[in-house]
């Protein structure tokens, strides 16, 4: 008796040395609608299963040379982070048989003659629990994918579209472990927005929004390697981590940011500096070694940071170099 159902056809791998056995199974198999694949021995038999990938394997277990027990455990070595549904055939009938059957890799168990009505109630179940297997794998993605956007979300100032700090310092410390690896300079760069209060009082928080935008841009712009970084550190002050930069090139990216602001002309309507927007920053630049942490990169660059502001604003200092963006511009000057 063969039972028709509307669940999807399987491709079916039949393993017996038995002909007749083997070849009265894949009729009554194909005339449930399934594909069927026959295999005479366990060797042919992993072979079929590695080259096509079943759906279920009806596997005898006394065969010549390799049994089925070997079978299983070889297909289930061949299938990491998947699973085949496999039913072992086998005319016995003991406990002991049963138990060695599911330790050696199958799910179930019949006892030959194998009634058509009983086969296919167990084609049944295991293709449901294929499915429901197939459904939890693709809601674990889909679990997956949405905890990695969150976690991404979480690392973005939405204001800005930058890093936010929680990212910086993860990213700082990664940095930090590859300039030591490497034995190349890290630079690190704070900075913020100058008299950005009156900015707002001027002309309103909407404008001042558009404004740390604005900053936003030119510092992504100024980001032209794949490893360099630009967040948001928090309020009107943002970060540039730049790895494998030494301190000359880091005055150089500062002085490129400046001439890019005063380019830009973003008015600033109460600014006791310039007319437009400008910035003031602090730099940091090392070749990390085992003492060096993120806080203590952040503090010496906001202690730069503090220094540019003593001296005038609208411009970057330097501890390492020991100079600012306008002094080495005059040094260049003279040099010339």
């Amino acid at each position: 008796m063969s039972l028709h159902y509307q669940a999807a056809p399987l491709t079916i791998l039949v393993v017996d040395d038995q002909n007749a056995t083997r070849v009265a199974l894949a009729a009554d198999l194909d005339r449930a609608g399934h594909r069927v694949l026959e295999a005479d021995s366990a060797d042919w038999g992993l072979q079929l299963f590695e080259r096509y990938r079943p759906d279920l394997v009806l596997l005898d277990v006394e065969m010549p040379d390799k049994d089925g027990y070997w079978a299983a455990r070889a297909m289930r070595s061949a299938e990491p982070g998947g699973w085949t549904p496999i039913i072992f055939l086998s005319q016995r009938s003991q406990d002991a048989d049963v138990w060695k059957g599911i330790e050696a890799g199958g799910d179930d168990y019949l006892i030959k003659p194998v009634t058509p009505m009983i086969l296919h109630a167990k084609l049944r179940a295991m293709q449901r629990l294929s499915h429901m297997r197939q459904r939890l794998v693709a809601v674990s993605e889909e679990l997956r994918q949405a905890n990695a956007q969150l976690h991404e979300l979480s690392q973005v100032d939405p204001l800005t579209g930058l890093m936010n700090r929680r990212g910086l310092d993860g990213r700082l410390q990664q940095e930090i472990a590859a300039a030591r690896r490497s034995g190349q300079p890290l630079t690190l760069m704070l900075c913020d927005v100058d008299h950005f209060k009156r900015y707002n009082d001027a002309l309103g928080h909407v404008e001042g929004d558009q404004c740390l935008r604005h900053v936003a841009r030119q510092l992504k712009d100024l980001c032209r390697r794949p490893a360099d970084c630009a967040a948001r550190y928090g309020g009107e002050e943002f970060a540039l981590l730049l790895p494998n930069t030494p301190r000359s090139g880091a005055m150089t990216y500062a002085r490129a940011l400046l001439r890019t602001l005063a380019q830009g002309q973003l008015k600033h309507p109460d600014s006791p500096i310039a007319g437009h927007i400008t910035l003031s920053g602090g730099i940091t630049t090392c070749v990390p070694d085992e003492t060096t942490t993120p806080e203590g990169l952040l503090m010496r660059a906001d202690d730069a940071l503090y220094n540019a502001k003593a001296y005038g604003r609208n411009r970057f200092f330097s501890y390492e170099m020991q100079m600012d963006t306008d002094e080495q511009r005059q040094a260049l000057r003279g040099d010339r």
